[in-house]
């Protein structure tokens, strides 16, 4: 390995563990602010969707962040969270006869 490849690999390596310490940061407000049962469910979206987690998480930060969380968030909170942020109107069909 060359100078600059060796210099590449480390700032890759730097990029990502920042992501994970501002990942483990993150998984430290959600537990804080969350009841066991609706981190254990968060974890379980995690899992089955990266992308919707990242979402509830930011989110979840900004309403604690605005002061619009003053308890622990429990499971039917964060239910009805997920149901709003994943709601989809659900397509009509209809038929025209002739």
């Amino acid at each position: 390995m060359n100078e600059n490849e060796q210099a590449n690999m480390k700032k890759r390596i730097a990029a990502r563990m920042r992501a994970m310490q501002i990942e483990q940061q993150k998984r430290e407000i959600a537990k804080k602010y969350m009841t066991p049962e609706a981190y254990e469910r968060m974890m379980n979206v995690r899992i089955s969707n990266q992308e919707l987690y990242m979402q509830i998480i930011d989110l979840i930060i900004s309403m604690v962040q605005s002061g619009r969380i003053n308890s622990k968030i429990n499971e039917a909170q964060l239910k009805d969270i997920l149901a709003r942020v994943t709601y989809k109107e659900e397509p009509t069909i209809t038929f025209q006869h002739k």
